[in-house]
């Protein structure tokens, strides 16, 4: 159907208004995008919350603040990380010779380390400097944080109309396909990712602990926050920690802490908490996803570690919503060149039937089923 221009001009000034946005609030569409991902994941809790009795307001407010806690919980081990245990960081690269002999072939080789652990100082104390630096700004993006959460989930039947109406209504159940990737995908990557990351913090901290390093929680913290990291994981951390006691000389403590990290950390959560989760996850290959997240994180930063596999999930989405399109009309066309004139003898007495004849009332199955856009809730959305 062509656009009339009263439509086209509405359109332009919608694409003006909307490009001029996102230039004003660049600096803020990363907290946006967060916002959003995380009330997706939270509408579940606001909806039990809104079943068992609860008003709206008390329960989005409640959602919200779950969400609040999840976000602390991964940023207030990092602060603690940076700042508490920052001495024992600096005491550990003090530790390691600036020096390395290694023998090989019967010849022996020192290669100077000094520079990078320098380097990994500086970078410690800078991350210091640079988070407290930040301090007020990442106050306010908190403050807007917990307020579009809160907002989207109080009404989320209003956003979900809005989208709908955008959209003609043949084009509704591409919208709600998409929906229910996005829904998936975000569950894979929040639920599942921190269900895992938590059953490495707790496993990691036992077995630091078991092996006497002083700074067992802020291992076990970013072994499991490298959970989000597709393949690679924990094993890089270890890896890290086996070559750095390896390079002080400590060859026995290297082995056992690269043994027992890459089994008991690395392997065993993945083994042990994933396939009990397996219903929420979105179906992706490892290789898709760990080409979203490599490409989103270098392309978009922190905020790529969620865009990147989602974006990836959805170009999924679409092909799949493309051939399974294209399969159909195929074979729309093939069951209608096969024998049009079948059963139309001269004699039959039958006419070919044509669109004409489908009436008002026909069921013709085009518009068969409720229309997504009469659900005054936005629950069978969020349903899936």
């Amino acid at each position: 159907m062509a656009l009339t221009r009263r439509q086209q001009v509405l359109g332009v000034l919608f694409l003006g208004v909307g490009a001029l946005t996102l230039g004003i609030l660049w600096r803020v569409l990363g907290t946006v995008f967060f916002a959003i991902t995380v009330a997706y994941v939270l509408y579940p809790v606001r909806r039990a919350l809104v079943a068992r009795g609860l008003h709206r307001r008390f329960a989005a407010a409640g959602a919200t603040a779950v969400g609040f806690l999840f976000v602390g919980a991964v940023f207030t081990p990092i602060v603690y990380a940076v700042y508490i245990r920052q001495s024992v960081l600096l005491a550990f690269f003090r530790t390691i010779p600036s020096e390395q002999p290694v023998t090989a072939f019967g010849m022996t080789y020192v290669i100077d380390v000094s520079a990078l652990i320098t380097q990994a100082r500086d970078t410690v104390l800078q991350v210091a400097v640079d988070t407290a630096s930040a301090a007020p700004v990442l106050a306010l993006k908190g403050f807007l944080f917990v307020f579009l959460v809160y907002g989207l989930l109080l009404r989320p039947g209003n956003v979900r109309r809005a989208m709908l109406r955008l959209v003609p209504g043949e084009y509704h159940d591409v919208v709600l396909s998409l929906h229910r990737c996005v829904r998936d995908t975000l569950y894979a990557l929040y639920v599942l990712q921190a269900a895992t990351a938590l059953g490495t913090f707790i496993v990691a901290y036992a077995v630091f602990w078991l092996l006497g390093y002083d700074a067992a929680f802020t291992f076990a913290f970013f072994s499991g926050l490298l959970q989000f990291i597709p393949v690679i994981g924990p094993s890089l951390l270890i890896v890290a920690i086996a070559a750095g006691q390896a390079i002080a000389g400590e060859v026995t403590a290297a082995l056992v802490v690269a043994i027992a990290g890459l089994v008991l950390i690395g392997f065993l959560p993945d083994a042990l908490i994933r396939p009990r989760l397996a219903s929420v996850t979105t179906g992706m290959s490892a290789s898709l996803y760990f080409v979203g997240f490599t490409g989103g994180t270098l392309s978009l930063g922190i905020v790529g570690v969620i865009a990147g596999p989602l974006i990836v999930a959805l170009l999924v989405e679409v092909v799949e919503i493309i051939t399974d399109e294209r399969t159909s009309v195929q074979q729309t066309f093939d069951g209608t060149a096969t024998d049009p004139d079948a059963g139309l003898g001269p004699d039959s007495g039958a006419d070919p039937p044509t669109d004409l004849d489908a009436g008002p009332g026909s069921d013709s199955g085009a518009d068969s089923g409720p229309d997504p856009a009469t659900d005054p809730k936005g629950d069978a959305a969020a349903d899936g």
